[in-house]
């Protein structure tokens, strides 16, 4: 039979296979908060009952509950898995970034622009055309910044294969992180294809950041 005055510390609770959920509900209130009555010590404690914790092991609710919790577990360990798996892969794909003379980059990325507009509808700006320019062809009329940030677009268009990659992470386990790694390499490889685009690339890669 268990000593009623033997005691197990918070960490010792965790040891025989309780989540914190499982000691808040089925525990609750430690049976010693503050000063540990076995010890003189200055550090606060947690401590519990063994017989409170053995009894309550012997319930259907915390078997019910331990299931859930081992399931729980290995549902996160296998998302930390597929996170693991999935910045692996994006750090070592080869980018690879259609090499283009600029003169056709900037007329593909122009129409690629005003395809997008025509795609918002009359809400569409138009922005980095001076009045008269748009009609005439790609880059008549077009300030110099807004091509650049256009052609910048295209190519990152061109490379959304590559956001296969992140295929698997849902909700919040690694997606923002293995995100932001896609877009930073996708950018360093414009750059390095088109050093013309390379501070736009940078600003880009500040602003994901």
């Amino acid at each position: 039979m268990t000593d009623r005055t033997t005691y197990v510390s918070l960490a010792g609770v965790r040891e025989r296979g309780w989540s914190d959920e499982m000691i808040d509900s089925l525990l609750g209130q430690a049976d010693v908060q503050g000063r540990d009555p076995r010890r003189w010590s200055l550090a606060p404690v947690r401590l519990y009952l063994l017989a409170r914790v053995e009894a309550v092991e012997r319930t259907p609710e915390f078997a019910s509950s331990a299931v859930a919790s081992r399931a729980w577990a290995a549902s996160l360990a296998a998302a930390e898995r597929r996170r693991r798996a999935v910045l692996a892969a994006v750090g070592a794909a080869p980018i690879e970034v259609p090499r283009i003379e600029v003169a056709e980059l900037e007329r593909r990325a122009f129409r690629h622009r005003h395809r997008l507009e025509a795609a918002r509808g009359p809400g569409g700006s138009g922005q980095g055309t001076r009045p008269g320019g748009k009609g005439r062809g790609a880059g008549r009329g077009m300030v110099p910044s807004a091509m650049i940030r256009w052609q910048v677009g295209y190519l990152r268009y061109a490379l959304t294969r590559y956001d296969c990659l992140l295929d698997g992470l849902y909700g919040d386990t690694g997606r923002a992180e293995a995100e932001q790694l896609l877009r930073r390499r996708v950018y360093e490889a414009i750059a390095a294809a088109y050093p013309h685009l390379a501070r736009e690339c940078r600003r880009l890669m500040g602003d994901a950041r």
